[in-house]
């Protein structure tokens, strides 16, 4: 096992995409679950802190070190078996996800979640219940865990098997194989019914599997896992529309939306049914017309959408229905863009990929911390929500772009400061646009995890109480509270339980 003290081959690992940076004193490698047990097992007994690293995709802080150590786990990278009948595949923390979905290619299977950077490590979006554009259809990860191998503080070790072990009521109980158990009292969240990904799964009688999914490296380590598959379709109809104005591609972002959930609930072949939809404001073309001159240059609105295609279902009956929706909202039918080819259809996913790769760049040139928002509201908010989020940063005439996942009523606000006051501003403006999408009942962090930059929010969303009651979780399972320091809970309400 590697372990890297000298600070100039560590810095990789002292911040992450949203340019929050930390220190630490060392990097370990472990390249096995005993490596990893016998690390923290040190740190345990030492009251070291330890900070679980992946590739550094994050946007929330959660994998930058405020000190102790670092455990990376790039050297778990192995796919140990694909299973073509049972559809799963069993892989370790640090295989990366564009690598594991090409390996599935020759299997004619897919691995649905898709974070927008498949430079992610696999680990990394189990930590954060990751999710991504196809979400509108799929879901989170969450959905796609079957079983977890974890190595929790202490070094013990912890398997999770889906199905298998749900908490009686209130109270969750685990076994690790060393034969300790841990009796976890699960609080009523009252977590918002839309996506969200923010502090601790906990629900009545809930799976145990759920309460790792998501913790942000705060309860144990994964040090394997077991995911769901699912086929590769005959095809995907994939398509950017554009539209004169914003209002008119929300209108055609809703009613795809509505024909969507209808055909799910109905279950007929045939009809429209997203797997993503994908918005573009005029800011957000703007910022991208540099790198792709081919967008229209009267048009100032977009979406992204694509459906797949099975065997048992008309391509052309299907592409009909979404001209007819893209008519009906007044789009620029005459301008969208169509992917015939596998290549076209590459070009037009590699364009909305770009987009926060663009805002990320434009981020660190500038040597500021990213504001983005990450909000989610109710489908029946959005349009109030959106509007309120305009005016707020236009107030100050900061520049801004807005995109996402507008299916699942989830938007990304990039703010785009020139100056220090400038970000200053846009510091008090995120706060007020959290602050609203909280007070209508939706979340602060629909996709990104709280991290060390949202503490603030999850005790506003959830309240004290019900944060004491998921810090008290966490005491169980790691007392000395060495894993993820800083993540999730604040230090008020770290020390109040601890």
């Amino acid at each position: 096992m590697i372990i890297k003290k000298n600070q100039e081959e560590i810095q990789n690992y002292l911040f992450d995409a949203s340019n929050f940076k930390g220190f630490c004193d060392a990097v370990y490698f472990p390249e096995s679950a005993d490596d990893i047990s016998q690390i923290l097992k040190d740190a345990n007994q030492n009251g070291i802190s330890v900070t679980i690293s992946g590739n550094g995709t994050g946007l929330t802080g959660a994998r930058v070190p405020q000190g102790g150590i670092v455990i990376s786990t790039e050297k778990l990278n192995k796919v140990v078996e694909i299973n073509e009948d049972e559809k799963y595949i069993i892989v370790e923390p640090g295989v990366i996800l564009a690598d594991l979905q090409e390996a599935l290619k020759t299997h004619n299977l897919i691995y649905p979640p898709d974070p927008t950077d498949e430079n992610c490590f696999i680990g990394g979006t189990m930590a954060t219940n990751a999710s991504g554009e196809k979400t509108f259809e799929y879901g989170p990860t969450r959905d796609f865990v079957l079983e977890l191998e974890i190595v929790l503080a202490n070094g013990e070790k912890l398997t999770l098997r889906r199905g298998q072990n749900f908490a009686q009521n209130s109270t969750l109980t685990l076994t690790s194989e060393e034969g300790t158990k841990y009796v976890l009292d699960v609080p009523e969240t009252g977590r918002p019914n839309l996506k969200n990904a923010s502090g601790y799964f906990c629900r009545k009688n809930m799976d145990a599997i759920d309460l790792f999914i998501g913790s942000e490296g705060t309860l144990g380590v994964i040090s394997r896992a077991k995911l769901k598959l699912i086929d590769s379709p005959s095809d995907i109809i994939s398509c950017i529309a554009f539209f004169d104005d914003e209002a008119s591609a929300l209108n055609f972002i809703e009613s795809a939306r509505d024909k969507s959930f209808k055909s799910r609930s109905d279950d007929k072949n045939y009809t429209i049914d997203a797997l993503a939809l994908e918005f573009f404001d005029k800011n957000s073309l703007d910022f991208l017309r540099e790198d792709f001159t081919q967008i229209p240059s009267s048009v100032n609105a977009a979406v992204w959408f694509e459906q797949e295609i099975y065997q048992d279902k008309s391509e052309e009956e299907i592409l009909d229905q979404w001209l007819e929706i893209i008519m009906d909202s007044k789009g620029k039918e005459e301008y969208s863009w169509f992917g015939i080819t596998e290549k076209d259809k590459k070009e037009i996913e590699f364009m909305r990929k770009t987009l926060p790769r663009k805002v990320n760049e434009y981020i660190f040139k500038n040597n500021f911390r990213k504001l983005g928002t990450d909000t989610a509201v109710p489908h029946d908010k959005f349009r109030e929500f959106y509007q309120f989020s305009k005016n707020e940063v236009a107030k100050d005439n900061i520049e801004y772009v807005i995109f996402g996942h507008v299916g699942n009523s989830h938007i990304h606000l990039n703010m785009l400061p020139k100056n220090q006051e400038e970000f200053d501003k846009a510091g008090q403006i995120y706060k007020t646009i959290v602050d609203k999408a909280i007070a209508m009942g939706g979340t602060f962090s629909a996709e990104h995890g709280v991290g060390k930059v949202k503490k603030d929010y999850l005790l506003k969303m959830f309240g004290e109480e019900t944060i004491k009651k998921m810090a008290a979780i966490k005491s169980v399972l790691d007392p000395k509270w060495i894993l993820g320091r800083g993540n999730i809970f604040d230090n008020k309400i770290a020390e109040g339980v601890r």
